[in-house]
This record gives structure tokens, sequence and C-alpha cells, in this order.
């Protein structure tokens, strides 16, 4: 009755150290995969940011406005340009209604409208700095019918610079994580393997070759890994799209190919960790010593 009872103790201990251990990785994956998804939303952003970077090319007065699309087909045509929008006067007109809430002109009488017709440019990210903008504003000065080109060449350098400086603190976020990621899945199986050492020792004894010890417990931990990283998969989606029904534009979980890479690097990562994990911690305790089992 004692050996039935010492049986169901030690089981329970097992599933009990299996249990926390099993937590402990599903965790330590959602953080990291939620730290994914808030990088590569972050990356977005700061895309977003810098293709909004760009400037204003005023046309002259008396500019055909033949010459005026054929100079926007010219500019858009560029690889660094993401757009360029031909604004006419009466366009400007309207813009600027809306802007001060009330009709401009009707102030002005009989006088002609004067606001002049542009060419609202937009850089690709890559380019949306200050070097090509000004070559762009270089030659986009040379035509016959451009009066001048407006921007905020300051302003443009410190987005830039503030851009450079997040994405630098996420890289060094990401290191940190990885470390900390790698510590806690690390102490965890090996405090599993520390409830097992005993068996280890056993098989050891019967003369059992390292190899043959270790397989159980790469094939268990690497179980044990899989399954955790689909657990943790299962509460990053739900985390996910319980956050797009409160911020619609996070639609990081639709049609993004973002999602299977983050997926599968989550898979990956803990499948690595976890092996690595078990073969450094079973090496602790094969090539240990019989009095280094009872510390």
């Amino acid at each position: 009755m004692t050996m039935i009872s010492q049986n169901k103790s030690t089981k329970r201990r097992f599933a009990s150290s299996y249990f926390v251990s099993l937590m402990s990785i599903m965790l330590v994956l959602f953080v990291l995969g939620m730290y994914a998804f808030m990088v590569v939303y972050t990356d977005k952003l700061l895309d977003y940011v810098r293709e909004n970077i760009g400037f204003e090319v005023v046309i002259k007065k008396d500019a055909k406005e033949s010459a005026i699309k054929a100079l926007r087909e010219d500019i858009a045509s560029k690889d660094y340009v993401k757009t360029a929008e031909y604004i006419s006067k009466e366009q400007a007109a309207k813009k600027l209604e809306e802007d001060l809430g009330e009709d401009f002109l009707k102030w002005l009488g009989d006088v002609e409208n004067p606001l002049l017709p542009s060419i609202d440019v937009r850089f690709v990210s890559d380019y949306a700095n200050s070097d090509s903008m000004a070559m762009a504003e270089k030659w986009i000065l040379k035509k016959s019918i451009v009066k001048e080109v407006l921007y905020q060449k300051s302003l443009t350098n410190t987005i830039n610079m503030n851009i450079n400086k997040i994405k630098t603190a996420l890289f060094l976020i990401s290191l940190v994580l990885l470390v900390i990621a790698s510590t806690l899945i690390s102490h965890t199986v090996r405090l599993s393997i520390y409830s097992k050492r005993f068996i280890v020792r056993s098989m050891q004894l019967v003369g059992a070759t390292n190899a043959f010890i270790m397989k159980p417990f790469l094939k268990t931990f690497l179980i044990q890994g899989l399954l955790a990283s689909f657990m943790a998969l299962v509460l990053i989606s739900m985390t996910l799209l319980s956050m797009g029904d409160y911020f619609p534009d996070l639609s990081l979980i639709q049609g993004n190919a973002y999602v299977v890479v983050i997926y599968l690097l989550v898979i990956l990562l803990s499948l690595l960790l976890t092996l690595f994990s078990t073969i450094f911690a079973m090496r602790k305790y094969l090539d240990a010593d019989l009095d280094e089992f009872y510390v």
C-alpha cells in the first residue's frame, strides 16, 4: 500500500513539474510573439510616417495644364516617388475652404483665385530623407514651369533621426528579451531534469549509453516545446483578435505575410531553445559524480 502511495506521489510530482514547465515556456513564447507583432506594427507605422514626408512643387501661374500633367507623370515615374498628386487651383481653393470653414474667395470679391496649382509629392520610405529630397528638388527646379519647391528640411531630418533611435531601441530590447527567454526556458528545463536526476543515475548504473539516456528526455522536452508553442500561438491569436475589436486599424492577423513568419519563428525558437537547454542540462548530470546528485 505504501509502495502504491509512493508511486502516485511520484507521478503527481512529475505531472506538476511537467505542467509548470509547460506553462513557463508558453508564457515566455507568448511574450516574445506579442513583442514580435509590436515590432512589425511599429515598423509599419514608421514606414507610414516616412511615406508621408514629401514636398510641394509649386507651379507658375501661366503654366499650361498639359505641361503640369506631363511633369507630374515624369515625377511619378521615378523609383523613389510613391505618389505625385496634381492639385489644381480650384482643388487648392476647395481644400483651403475646408480648412478655414468658410469660402475665402467671397471675401476677395472680383479678385481672381490667388492660389497656384501644385504637385504634392510623397517618397518611398527608404528615400524619405533630406539627401534624396535635395536631389529631387534640384532637378525639379530646372523645369521651366516650376516656381519653387516647399518642404521642411529640419523636420525631415528630425523625423528620420527619431525613427533611427526607435529602431535601435527596439533591436536592443529584442536582444534583451531573447536572452531572458533563453535563460528562463533553460532554467525551467534544468529544474524539470533535476527532479529526474536519480532516474538518469539508475540508467547509468545498468550500463545505458549517454545517447540512450538522453533520447527520451529530448523527445519529452521537444514535444513539450512544440505543445507550448501551439498554446502560445492560440493565446497570441486570441489577444490580437480581441485587440482588433478595440483597435480596428490593428489588422496584423488578417492578410499579413508577417503573421505566418512570426508563427513559424515562435515554433522554431521554442524547439531550438528546448533542444539546446535539454542537451546542456543533461550533460551536467551525465558527467556528474555521485555526490553531485544530492546537491
